[in-house]
């Protein structure tokens, strides 16, 4: 349970595989520090000792054979795990959490991509969220062909899934980007630095 009268924020990155979400965490946790806030940065899966372990074998390219159903309900163990362990205990204590992935990316991957149904993936994300939602959404948007190049030859077994899996996926962020209160749409094929301002624009706007 969050005690909403002292109550952190979370701040979430989505987006396609390239889009430089890591580098732009990282840069938003060094500014809110100047900013004097308390500051916590996490990536799914993982964050814990047990959904780190859910992530060596999500991305383990020997398991080509994974359902999408199995990795559905792995991710949402392990966001179970993060969100109980991790984010809500943080958020308690005033903290900002910004996390690299989050409900959206499970949507977009093995919901628009993957072709599980989306409403199931909600009701399971409910329970495993403690019916938890971000503050703010950042999406940084890649061209398909952009990400894919960025991410180069060495892909773990989602970044493998091919061209036509990644469009689906970034179409279908652009989609939910629409359809979603709280989300933020950026241009990933801007500079570094000219991102990683408008993401701080945002972010100040909206929740300081």
């Amino acid at each position: 349970m969050i005690n909403n009268s002292t109550r952190g924020k979370l701040i979430v990155f989505e987006g396609p595989d390239g889009g430089g979400k890591s580098t732009q965490v990282k840069l938003l946790a060094e500014m809110l520090n100047d900013f004097g806030k308390k500051v916590i940065t996490l990536r799914e899966p993982g964050g814990t000792i047990i959904g780190e372990k859910v992530r060596d074998i999500l991305l383990d390219s020997k398991f080509i054979e994974m359902a999408t159903k199995t990795e559905l309900l792995l991710f949402m163990a392990a966001r179970a795990q993060l969100v109980e362990e991790v984010i809500i205990p943080a958020l308690n204590e005033g903290t900002f959490v910004i996390c690299d992935r989050f409900i959206m990316s499970t949507i977009a991957y093995q919901g628009i991509a993957g072709g599980e149904k989306i409403e199931d993936i909600k009701n399971i994300a409910t329970l495993a969220t403690n019916s938890l939602n971000p503050d703010i959404t950042i999406v940084i948007d890649v061209p398909t062909e952009v990400g894919m190049k960025r991410v180069g030859s060495k892909k773990d077994r989602m970044e493998n899934k091919g061209f036509d899996f990644h469009h689906k996926i970034r179409e279908g962020y652009l989609m939910l980007a629409q359809e979603t209160n709280n989300v933020f749409i950026v241009d990933g094929t801007a500079s570094i630095e000219n991102l990683n301002e408008k993401i701080m624009e945002i972010t100040k706007r909206e929740l300081f």
